[in-house]
């Protein structure tokens, strides 16, 4: 979750004996390469850095206009307004000529992607560098595509998973797989190698997951509440809250379904039509004025607070021990 991880979070997890992961897909270049620095200051293992592939948002200054009207009385409630436009916050990595040749330049030892996919040429270029590439896919014909395209491994994100969904093209319909199904209908179709996502949280849905044919797992949520996190204090109150561990997902937020700690922002989008909220990152650029007029005011109803299914068996501690309880819970030990 490219909010949360932080280069203290990925080297803890990467010196543990995982792959750590940097989320850059909210990250200019040099913001990108301060980053990359910082976890090689702290680690000398491997680690991933993930990046999106949305396309470009469609403009449409009515719908625009009209969410910033929908927005205005809870900004008002917090003394502010909406901005008066808004903005491609973050930049696609797909034709992102800078940001490739940093990649090239620094050769991470992975790169994933998320949303979709770059240029075939930009796959080639990465693997030619000694780069191993992961690609997430939500459904079968995602998975086929990543494949085609040179991807060394696909991440099979099941519907239970946090954050933003991997979806290629939001506005179609979601298959809304569980990890539990995906993960058995791309071994069965795919000939490389498969690594679950979504919903584990601890040694028994890990070894579950490998039983049914994954070759790895990916794990967010399970390392929220540790201290390496960027999760602020709303962000860690909100889930030790969370008594029944409720998630919602949501386009309201961000302009791409996401799954969320079920709050205010959540209920909002709820009440109101996806169609109905800016494509993404334009509705993230409002969603994030409104969450931050709100923390101003002392309320967290707003944030991004991005959380899988399994958020309720989510455990404090620090990243590293985080990893050798997993470990020790699949008999790696």
């Amino acid at each position: 979750m490219a909010g949360v991880s932080t280069p203290a979070l990925a080297a803890a997890v990467s010196h543990a004996g995982a792959l750590g992961s940097l989320g850059l897909g909210a990250s200019t270049v040099t913001q990108a390469e301060a980053m990359i620095v910082a976890t090689r200051q702290l680690t000398d293992r491997p680690f991933n850095v993930n990046l999106f592939c949305h396309a470009p948002p469609r403009r449409d200054a009515r719908r625009e206009a009209d969410w910033a009207t929908t927005l205005r009385p809870h900004f008002a409630r917090y003394g502010s307004t909406p901005p008066d436009s808004l903005s491609e916050i973050y930049q696609t990595f797909i034709g992102h000529a800078p940001m490739l040749e940093l990649l090239l330049d620094l050769s991470p030892a992975v790169v994933s992607f998320h949303f979709g996919l770059p240029e075939r040429e930009t796959i080639q270029r990465l693997r030619q560098q000694g780069i191993v590439t992961l690609a997430t896919a939500t459904s079968l014909q995602e998975a086929l595509l990543i494949e085609q395209q040179g991807i060394d491994v696909v991440v099979a994100q099941g519907y239970e998973a946090g954050g933003h969904r991997g979806i290629f093209a939001p506005q179609e319909p979601d298959a809304q797989l569980s990890t539990f199904t995906l993960v058995q209908l791309l071994r069965r179709r795919l000939t490389i190698p498969v690594v679950a996502a979504g919903g584990i949280m601890d040694g028994a849905g890990i070894t579950s997951v490998m039983q049914l044919g994954a070759q790895g797992v990916q794990l967010g949520t399970a390392f929220l509440l540790c201290p390496e996190s960027a999760a602020d204090a709303g962000y860690r109150a909100a889930i030790n809250n969370s008594i029944d561990g409720r998630t919602v997902l949501t386009s309201a937020i961000s302009g791409r379904p996401a799954r969320c700690l079920a709050n205010a922002f959540c209920a909002l989008g709820e009440a109101c039509p996806a169609s109905a909220v800016p494509d993404y990152p334009l509705a993230y650029d409002i969603g994030k004025a409104l969450a931050a007029a709100a923390k101003a005011q002392g309320v967290h109803e707003y944030g991004a607070h991005w959380a899988g299914q399994g958020v309720g068996l989510i455990r404090e501690c620090d990243a590293a021990s985080l990893v050798r309880q997993l470990a020790a819970e699949c008999g790696w030990n």
